[in-house]
């Protein structure tokens, strides 16, 4: 039986719910990363269904929190099943594994004032993040970029979030933000997990981008990644032919 659009929205917000909540139980140790990839494995699979068929209607979605603005060789449509839980991403990726440090930045010091706010505003995006709130998040994270513009954290978040945006979106403007986001977090912190990660799944969902997909993901296994981490990128590691050892 066919579904009207807003019995398909609401599939679309529950889903993307369950993948929070085991997002954050993975984090939490309360699932394995096995368990994990299941639920992810399912969810978005259902989830890419109910989008589809919400397309299929010729209907635009509701307007959702996910809006915003990803180098890697440009492709002009991205092939992005994992648009649905960027969320998720975002939450298991680098918000609850990357330390941070008040008045730090990855290119000097900055005054305690500037430091607190930046910490105040990285703390808040985090928790929009696991609370399904990408604009927000992405909001907060510009904040802080306009007072620390090499915030490596505030980039990498940004950059994923403007990446999946713009690929949800087909907008290749936004996508291109998000990219140059990401390559600066890279080049600014090579040896931080997270960044690299994302830039490789990114890679690893736009054509043509296999070899740049396989060097980062080298280079990510490398830097001891978290157990959340490891666990996001083993179906790309699978299917690139790359093992976790």
């Amino acid at each position: 039986m066919s579904r009207d659009p807003s019995q398909l929205r609401d599939e679309i917000a529950l889903r993307e719910a369950s993948l929070a909540d085991a997002a954050r139980e993975l984090d939490a140790g309360e699932l394995s990363h096995e368990q994990f990839a299941t639920i992810a494995k399912r969810e978005t699979a259902a989830l890419d269904q109910a989008r589809r068929d919400l397309e299929a209607l010729d209907v635009v979605p509701a307007p959702t929190e996910t809006t915003g603005r990803p180098r890697v060789r440009r492709a002009r449509w991205l092939v992005l099943a994992i648009v649905c839980f960027a969320v998720v991403l975002g939450f298991v990726l680098y918000g609850a594994t990357t330390p941070r440090q008040a008045g730090n930045s990855e290119t000097g010091s900055l005054s305690l004032a500037k430091s607190q706010q930046i910490e105040r505003l990285l703390s808040e995006a985090e928790a929009d993040v696991a609370d399904a709130k990408p604009v927000a998040a992405l909001s907060a994270y510009r904040e802080v970029l306009a007072l620390d513009p090499s915030n490596v954290a505030a980039l990498t978040e940004s950059g994923w979030l403007d990446f999946s945006a713009g690929s949800a979106s087909h907008d290749t403007a936004v996508v291109e933000v998000g990219i140059k986001n990401l390559e600066k977090a890279v080049a600014l912190a090579p040896r931080q997990a997270a960044p690299r990660l994302y830039l490789a799944i990114v890679a690893a969902s736009t054509p043509g981008n296999e070899a740049v997909a396989k060097r980062e993901f080298k280079v990510f296994l490398s830097l001891n990644p978290s157990v959340g981490q490891l666990a996001v990128a083993r179906p790309f590691l699978e299917k690139l032919g790359l093992s976790t050892k």
